[in-house]
């Protein structure tokens, strides 16, 4: 692999510096987008130009508040309802929307919300995101999570309380390799009822493999459905290749899998337009694969290392609220997770609309939740962090502030037989 050495050294060599130089200055030293790989699987789907097609022809400054008090009136949610509620005509609207939400969310959820926590065992990359702080020019301090380490990070989540956790890596194979995130599931089925997998794109025999082995459910975020803009903000690895992480949750269910959760991070293209691809992405997909379980997290870019390389589009809390109403009204059987990413006021407010799932006693950085969850420093290593978190509760208080809220925590909804 021609990044190798960027992966495996505590700094960047001349030659790595002025292979990021040509990558961030000349486009033509970049492979194309739209190309796949060797060994990336193809798949025969109609879903991505649905998608894609839909997104291009949507104009959000077009729909007025005539189209959005219409939309308001309908029983169910067409995908033109849907274009009205996200464009900026319904941003006055947002009281009589969210209400909407919330009776559809009464409807098919009660009054639940599932909590859970995610885990990092390695934040090795081999992909040059420029947003990211796990990216392999990003000079972080890298680390990976042996078998014994894993199971010990586990054990301290399982002794909260906590029964869903999703695993999560940098996109390096070379360093999480198909076999390695294999037997994370595996040691994730002894403490955990739920287990949930936020890995690179792999091919179908691969999540039929991490289902084997324990795995329950993927998450894949497309980042931005703009192809143009994907291209900017990924200039090199297998990321890179935009069709190919697009129809991940396709092949994650081809193989077996029970569920799959999609996402945009908002705030790298349009908003409006990229959380109508999410939107859609999940309605086509739970067309063809209705016995699946489908969830969409709601993620805003947030502070990272080097976040001066780009121009981040502000997304407002009214206006992520207004998305969030607008997925629930058009999608009412899907979960809605809201990350530590947002504050604890958002949270506790937007579970009570619309969202379904959040998570507890988090930490991005790797081999650490020991040190967190129990305010005493181990000695052990720990690898640096993807990102800032604005939500800082442990499991205990999430549960009892969800109490609070007049909600039902729910840590687990599975009985296995």
């Amino acid at each position: 692999m021609e990044n190798q050495f960027l992966i495996d050294s505590e700094y960047l060599s001349e030659a790595a510096l002025q292979k990021k130089h040509e990558l961030e200055n000349d486009p033509s030293k970049r492979t194309d987008p739209m190309e796949y790989f060797p060994n990336m699987e193809r798949i025969k789907s109609d879903v991505m130009e649905k998608v894609i097609t839909e997104m291009n022809n949507y104009d959000p400054d077009q729909y007025t508040a005539v189209d959005v008090a219409r939309a308001l009136r309908h029983d169910r949610c067409s995908i033109e309802d849907l274009k009205a509620f996200l464009s900026p005509a319904a941003e006055p609207f947002l009281e009589q929307m969210a209400q909407k939400a919330r009776l559809e969310t009464q409807k098919h959820f009660g009054n639940t919300v599932y909590l859970f926590t995610p885990l990092y065992i390695a934040n090795y990359c081999e992909n040059y995101c420029v947003y990211c702080g796990f990216n392999c020019y990003n000079h972080i301090k890298r680390m990976q999570l042996n078998k014994e380490q894993i199971e010990h990070e586990m054990k301290v989540i399982a002794d909260s309380g906590m029964e869903e956790i999703l695993i999560l890596t940098g996109e390096s194979k070379a360093k999480s390799s198909i076999e390695y995130i294999g037997e994370a599931c595996k040691l994730a089925k002894k403490y955990f009822k739920n287990v949930g997998l936020e890995v690179y794109p792999v091919n179908s025999d691969d999540y039929r493999y991490f289902r084997e082995c324990g795995a329950d459910y993927v998450t894949v975020f497309q980042e931005t459905y703009n192809v143009k803009k994907y291209e900017t903000l990924h200039l090199m690895g297998h990321k890179r290749v935009w069709p190919y992480r697009f129809e991940s949750q396709e092949r994650a269910l081809m193989g077996g899998m029970r569920g799959v959760a999609f996402s945009a991070l908002l705030g790298l293209d349009n908003f409006r337009k990229d959380a109508l691809a999410t939107a859609l992405h999940v309605y086509y997909l739970q067309r063809k694969y209705p016995h699946a379980e489908m969830s969409i997290s709601c993620p805003r870019l947030r502070p990272i290392v080097n976040n001066d390389k780009i121009n981040p589009l502000d997304v407002h809390e009214k206006q992520l609220c207004q998305i969030i109403c607008a997925y629930r009204i058009f999608l009412p059987f899907a979960g809605i997770t809201v990350s530590s990413r947002e504050t604890k006021e958002f949270r506790n407010g937007i579970v009570k609309i619309a969202a379904t799932k959040v998570s507890a006693g988090v930490s991005t950085g790797i081999g650490d939740h020991e040190s967190k969850y129990t305010g005493k420093e181990t000695g052990a290593d720990e690898g640096d962090e993807q990102f800032e978190i604005s939500d800082t509760r442990s499991i205990d208080n999430m549960y009892s502030d969800m109490e609070n809220e007049g909600m039902q925590p729910v840590l687990n909804d599975y009985l296995y037989v």
